[in-house]
């Protein structure tokens, strides 16, 4: 290796042989020299992965900016100064400060909590140099390294494996396997997946029993890790549908402002008006139009739903995020972490001669039942014949499982310890049945003869005895007898294989036990074969990892809010298919499609690859990059896609949905991938925040309506009023005083309502639909042409009756004031009667009426605000006046709701529509 070059990262290791594999890497049995290692690691980098940098102070700042309604306030602003409406500018700046403050303080919150979740420990690795071996970070491993691997060790790099011993290593992180892998040495063909790589260990796995060492032919971005690493930073991230509503909402929205503008100076112009004076009329109209207070209150109930959302265990990075989980109508999960809790349980006991026995609990804990049929209690006999079987799982296992202060602390193989847990269910005490029992001689378990056996002797007892468990194809050849909860009878090995078979097609990994005696001590080599026991089955064990305690209840609440639940994982497509229909995400194999039928598609840019997979709700066994192309394709057809994981295989596809979701128990690539973060792991959490994002895009929705619908009843004033002849009905700082401290104060409180009942039971909204659907536009309009018409023609009858310009302004500010106090109540639903909606469920909004009425009538007394706004005084009589015309709005308002919906509210929940 003195050329420097990359070692050849595909070459397919697991098919050579170990002396091509030495060769290749320029390395031997005694391992590396410090000199050489420190020569390798200068030339191809220190063996960890790219971290992505957090986003700093100012970074997070500047992300504030990126909104098309900011880009157009700025504008707004800059026009203000350019003409010396200094005090113009200085309100709209106001504006776009608050929302900065506010966005950066929630995005800061989540990506320092987000940085809390990350656990940093520095993995070490048992390393070969100068032939002798030695402790060192991990970091330190270079390619061709010598790597000893033990129980509990994380693999430092990606290894070929030169010895094994006993040794099984979970890959979950990377394959979505939830077992732990078996592990050989043997030459496999080239072309198999990373999952049947048995001769390899893999970065990031981590060895769960046993013994190996092998030869490094992976470091950093080399490893498979690694090389997902760098898919993910490939990968185009889908763009969040608020972000994309937003922003064809703004384009509209500058348009016809910009139309409105040119129609205005058009008249004004033909009408004599000198340039200068249409010119200021033209900003008026822009102040007027501008939802000014629209940013802030949008910033507002994002990070609001943020908040509700880490109370429920959902970290949000980025807010626009949090809509976006609103949004999806497609849930595409992991299975393994997510929606089980990855940790292998007994779930079903065949005992010879009798019913199925089903085994209650999930995970590794004592917690559960041994019932017949799910309901009955077992007899006696059936009791002991299940007690006998876990006495012999005991007694030929090497996991733990023990009470460690108020946490079940568990160690060793998977099934070893759902053994112990089934001991335990069963009335035994683990450690008390070992120390009843002497030791003679074991045999561990290894893939090419796929059991384990203990031999042992019974307190007092010179016998000795032989528990075993093991796979059936190689346990019942020894076995002459079957124990039935009667005694002992002939072994019926045809009925013993139809059990095998019916329950691995309902996805259970199966394992046998059975006990036996010997004639005499073993020797130096106790296997079976040399010790010909006579055995008798004590029965088949089922295990499965379970479902989560709540998530079937989580998935039919999903499938209730029309969103489509679909399983992508590498596990096991009969195992994928069993948890399937446990809930309800498919019913059929037909349903189900694995990694190589996907390959054999063809090319996923094809339409025929998008109708073969349109049926399929689970996908199993699939790659990384086949997680990502079938995500991708879902974006593509329109879906709005929320993609679950824990592990590095799920990051490129975090990456490339809409919105990428990590178990905060998951690997830190996978978190810092993500939009969200579930603290908690738990699928309920999910569409827990698929709630609140709801809730938080109906505020904003509500928010929107009453912005829009009140800048529009400007526009329409201003219109007839210039038609009419009249002056400028309101002064420019007089209509940013109306948007921004009373209409944009009411819109931030109306960030705070509680979520409507009903919204898990709607369906997703069409990823087509703007902010403005049918329902809405026709509020909107209705609301904003009375508005604007009752205020025009008091204006009109002001001016008539011969009252100054400057007191008619005063007036119609104070009914303008009302109106919006009024019809802020009409928004707080858009089909319900404000009557209907109770003010408990958003106290700041009432808080805020009442100090904005009161902040309004106060600026009317105080000098400087009299100088600022062209304030005065009013009479009490007035002020009523104003009152009861401000009223119309919700009369009008509430016939429309009951003319609309007096069939039902669900009438209106249907319309759609795209005009915004």
């Amino acid at each position: 290796m003195t050329e420097k070059t990359d070692p050849p990262v595909a070459v397919p290791w697991h098919a050579l042989p170990i002396d091509e594999t030495y060769e290749r890497l320029s390395t031997g049995s005694r391992g590396l020299s410090s000199e050489e290692a420190a020569r390798r690691q200068k030339q191809y980098g220190k063996n960890v992965l790219p971290a992505a940098r957090p986003p700093g102070l100012a970074e997070i700042v500047l992300h504030q900016f990126k909104s098309p309604l900011i880009y157009i306030l700025l504008v707004a602003g800059v026009i203000s100064v350019l003409i010396g409406d200094v005090k113009d500018a200085g309100f709209i700046m106001l504006v776009v400060l608050i929302n900065a403050v506010i966005g950066t303080a929630q995005e800061w919150k989540a990506e320092q909590s987000a940085l809390q979740l990350q656990i940093l420990l520095q993995v070490m690795a048992s390393l070969r140099r100068d032939d002798a071996w030695r402790s060192l970070p991990a970091e330190e491993a270079v390619i061709g390294d010598l790597v000893l691997l033990e129980s509990g060790n994380r693999v430092p790099a990606d290894i070929r494996l030169l010895h094994a011993a006993n040794l099984t290593v979970d890959e979950s992180l990377l394959t979505g396997e939830s077992a732990a892998v078996q592990k050989t040495v043997g030459v496999l063909r080239e072309k198999i997946p990373v999952s049947d790589r048995s001769n390899m260990a893999y970065a990031g796995s981590t060895v769960v029993t046993g013994r190996g060492c092998g030869v490094v032919t992976g470091t950093g971005t080399r490893t498979e890790v690694g090389m997902i690493a760098r898919a993910v930073s490939g990968t185009e991230s889908a763009k969040p549908p608020l972000l994309i509503r937003m922003e064809e909402f703004s384009r509209k929205v500058g348009i016809l402002i910009i139309a409105a503008s040119m129609v205005m100076a058009a008249v004004a112009l033909s009408k004599g008006t000198p340039p200068v004076e249409v010119f200021f009329l033209a900003v008026a109209l822009v102040v007027a139009a501008i939802p000014e207070g629209l940013p802030v209150a949008i910033t507002v109930a994002l990070s609001i739903a943020a908040s509700r959302m880490a109370r429920r265990n959902v970290i949000v990075r980025k807010l626009a995020a949090v809509e976006s989980l609103g949004s999806c109508t497609t849930i595409a999960t992991d299975k393994t972490g997510t929606l089980t809790v990855n940790q292998q349980t007994v779930r079903v006991l065949l005992i010879p001669k009798a019913e199925p026995i089903e085994v209650s609990g999930a995970g590794y804990t004592p917690e559960g039942e041994i019932l017949l049929a799910g309901t009955a209690a077992l007899p006696a006999p059936m009791t002991a014949a299940v007690r006998r079987l876990a006495r012999a799982a005991v007694i030929c296992n090497e996991g733990s499982l023990y009470r460690e202060d108020s946490q079940w602390v568990h160690h060793g193989d998977a099934m070893d310890v759902a053994f112990l847990s089934l001991a335990y269910k069963a009335g035994l005490e683990p450690d008390r049945v070992r120390n009843s029992v002497l030791k003679v001689a074991e045999v561990p378990f290894e893939s090419e003869q796929m059991y384990a056996a203990v031999y042992y002797r019974e307190e007092g007892d010179t016998q000795v005895h032989l528990a075993v468990k093991g796979a059936l194809e190689a346990v019942l050849p020894h076995c002459t007898t079957m124990t039935t909860a009667d005694g002992a009878v002939p072994i019926d090995a045809g009925a013993v294989e139809r059990h095998l078979v019916d329950l691995m097609e309902n996805g259970y990994r199966v394992l046998v036990v059975a006990e036996g005696t010997v004639s005499s001590p073993p020797g130096d080599d106790p296997e079976l074969e040399d010790a010909r026991p006579d055995l008798s089955l004590l029965g088949l064990v089922g295990f499965i990892d379970p479902l989560r305690p709540d998530v079937r209840e989580a998935v039919g609440v999903a499938h209730g809010a029309g969103i489509d639940v679909v399983m992508i994982t590498g596990d096991h497509p009969r195992t994928a298919l069993t948890i399937a229909r446990e809930l309800d995400i498919a019913r059929s194999v037909e349903e189900v499609m694995t990694g190589q039928e996907l390959e054999g598609l063809g090319d996923p840019t094809l339409p025929s690859y998008a109708t073969a997979i349109d049926r399929i709700r689970v996908f199993a066994r699939v790659s990384p990059v086949q997680k990502m192309e079938i995500v991708d394709l879902m974006v593509r057809r329109g879906h709005f896609v929320a993609v679950t994981g824990d592990g590095v295989n799920d990051a490129p596809a975090l990456r490339r949905a809409n919105i990428g979701v990590a178990m905060g128990s998951g690997t830190d690539v996978a978190k810092d991938t993500a939009s969200m973060i579930v603290t908690d792991d738990n699928f309920s959490s999910i569409v827990a925040g698929v709630e609140e994002g709801r809730f938080a895009y109906d505020n904003i929705r509500k928010a929107t309506y009453l912005l829009i619908s009140t800048g529009l009843s400007e526009v329409v004033l201003f219109i007839l009023a210039l038609l009419a002849g009249l002056p400028l009905p309101l002064l420019a700082v007089q209509l940013l005083w109306l948007n921004l401290v009373t209409n944009g104060i009411q819109g931030v409180a109306l960030s705070f309502e509680a979520g409507e009942e009903g919204a898990m039971q709607r369906r997703p909204r069409d990823p087509e639909e703007g902010i403005f659907n049918a329902l809405m536009l026709k509020e909107t309009l209705l609301s904003g042409m009375t508005i604007g018409i009752v205020a025009f023609s008091t204006f009109w009858w002001l001016i008539g009756t011969g009252m100054e310009e400057s007191a008619a302004r005063n007036l119609l500010l104070l009914l303008m004031v009302l109106f919006e106090n009024f019809h802020v109540f009409n928004c707080r639903s858009e089909y319900r009667s404000l009557f209907r909606v109770p003010l408990r469920n958003n106290t700041v909004l009432v808080a805020g009426v009442v100090l904005m009425q009161g902040l309004h009538i106060l600026s009317l007394h105080v000098p400087f605000m009299q100088d600022l706004l062209g304030l005065a005084p009013v009479s009490l009589e007035q002020w009523f006046t104003c009152l009861v015309v401000a009223g119309i709005v919700i009369v009008v308002m509430e016939a429309f709701k009951w003319f609309e919906f007096r069939n039902g509210p669900a009438g209106g929940r249907g319309q759609a529509g795209s005009a915004a």
